[in-house]
């Protein structure tokens, strides 16, 4: 318990002394939100992979999905390495990288905003972003309390708070780059982290070609043959198909994950980025769901009140038996993992919420004259009023993903399906097309907004009839139709305007 409570203590005191350090740099909005648009490739890319890679992959879908569909489920974190990262950032990367910078976009409800010339647009963004951001904080908070429940002895409860504490108390002072810096620190421990586990958890059921054994000769479900839980695709492809589609794809439309390009130096960064991004995400995604494919060889999960099993279980009752080191070394990996994505939500919530909803500045098109600009002196205090609403906002965006995660309504599973469906359903298509295509209409962005948002509510108010994964799948690949359509019915906009725009791309280094 020592060698436990020293560790923490050292990564915790670490943590905020970070904050601290980057605490001058977060006095103006672009300080605050986006680091001054200077973050080199090796913070941003393990800013994106520990955003990206939670308690909500190595507690709940590491155990929920590797109970599912065995040692197949190692194919999601494959699929978050190739589609979520490398191909995240070769097809989005340097676009967002311009063409936010070329339009002054400091988020993504902003970038509909300026893009699609609507103010609608922007202020329901921010509100579809700081709705659905919540389901999915409360379900990091889940994971990483259940995780250091089992290793401290401490009530959930309490654990809950402490985190919330301790997140709110780094982001508030140091903002973006303070995450950032603090990312590439728990990013470190995640990557060393997940490796010693693995090699741990093997050596205890007598090495790797041992536990591939064991798992071949586990019977299926159903009561079909054995083997299924051991085999290239996993007793459930099409379902697992859709847990690959969600998680992998999803991230091209999550404002938290899409937010890193904005802050990114230049072109030659993003190119780094890319390669340490993907072999970051291959290592602790790919050993995530490696490790939870061996869940079943540790015995049966305890059950729920209704009589479910309990999924998010899995996970800690696997590593329940490791020694104390070990033990402590877990701790600190959830840790690292979940701190950074609570804090790139926070972040992104309350900085949506203030820009793009209490104060919605008027924008001129690259190239236009702003009219009614203010001195210098004024301009200063308006920044630094709105880091002050941002901050106040990060209290009480996370006071409410407390509440709910003090009571969580479901498997952190279906937290974050509901959360990635809304919004990449909603967002994913409007966006990658706002890059790409100059027909993209606003009509096309309202009709996927109702689309997104409409289609994962009303699965949820009729009880999940489609499971809330594959309805978050279904949610994102059809935006794409949603979109073309409804521009293709509604009218354009000025094709000058739309052009000043894509100029930022005849920069683009070839």
């Amino acid at each position: 318990m020592f060698i436990k409570i020293l560790l923490t203590i050292v990564f915790l005191a670490i943590t905020v002394a970070v904050g601290v350090f980057s605490r001058k740099q977060a006095r103006s909005v672009d300080g605050f939100v986006l680091g001054g648009r200077s973050v080199g490739p090796w913070l941003t890319a393990f800013a994106y992979g520990t955003s990206y890679f939670s308690a909500v992959v190595f507690v709940g879908y590491a155990g929920q999905f590797g109970w599912k569909y065995g040692l197949s489920s190692t194919w999601i974190g494959v699929g978050n390495a190739v589609i979520g990262s490398l191909l995240a950032w070769l097809l989005l990367g340097r676009r967002t990288k311009l063409m936010t910078q070329h339009i002054d976009s400091r988020t993504m409800p902003d970038f509909f905003g300026t893009r699609y010339q609507s103010q609608g647009l922007r202020v329901t963004a921010s509100v579809i972003a700081f709705v659905f951001l919540i389901p999915y904080t409360a379900g990091v908070y889940k994971g990483i309390s259940t995780l250091f429940e089992m290793g401290f002895g401490i009530p959930y409860q309490y654990c809950v708070i402490i985190m919330a504490v301790l997140t709110a108390v780094y982001v508030i002072l140091g903002g973006y780059k303070a995450t950032a810096m603090n990312d590439f620190i728990q990013g470190i421990i995640m990557l060393f982290g997940i490796v010693c586990v693995i090699a741990a958890v093997l050596s205890a059921q007598g090495g790797l070609s041992a536990a591939f054994e064991k798992m071949s000769q586990l019977p299926a479900d159903d009561g079909g043959g054995n083997g299924g839980f051991a085999s290239l695709w996993g007793p459930d492809p099409w379902n697992l198909l859709g847990v690959v589609v969600l998680t992998s794809l999803g991230t091209w439309g999550l404002p938290q994950m899409v937010g890193k390009f904005y802050s990114i130096t230049d072109e030659s960064a993003i190119r780094r980025g890319t390669i340490i991004s993907t072999l970051f995400a291959f290592i602790v995604a790919g050993g995530c769901y490696f490790l939870g494919g061996f869940g079943r060889l540790f015995g049966m999960p305890p059950t729920l009140p209704n009589g479910r099993l309990d999924f998010d279980s899995i996970i800690p009752s696997m590593l329940a038996s490791l020694p104390d080191f070990m033990i402590a070394l877990v701790v600190l990996l959830v840790l690292s993992a979940s701190m950074s994505t609570l804090a790139s939500l926070v972040l992104t919530s309350s900085s949506t919420m203030t820009l793009d909803l209490i104060y919605r500045d008027k924008k001129s098109l690259p190239g236009e004259v702003e009219e009614g600009s203010i001195d210098d002196v004024v301009a200063e205090r308006v920044e630094r009023r709105k880091v002050v609403i941002m901050r106040v906002l990060i209290v009480f965006f996370i006071t409410i993903s407390l509440l709910i995660a003090l009571n969580p309504p479901t498997f952190i599973a279906q937290l974050m399906g509901i959360s990635w469906g809304a919004l990449a359903g909603a967002f994913l298509a409007p966006f990658m097309l706002g890059l790409y295509w100059r027909g993209a209409t606003k009509g096309g962005v309202w009709a996927c907004f109702v689309w997104g948002v409409g289609l994962t509510v009303v699965n949820m108010l009729l009880g999940n009839p489609m499971n809330p994964i594959n309805c978050g799948a279904v949610a994102m690949v059809g935006g794409f139709v949603v979109v073309v359509v409804a521009s293709l019915l509604t009218p354009k906009l000025s094709e000058k305007d739309v052009e000043l725009m894509f100029n930022c791309y005849k920069k683009m280094k070839r």
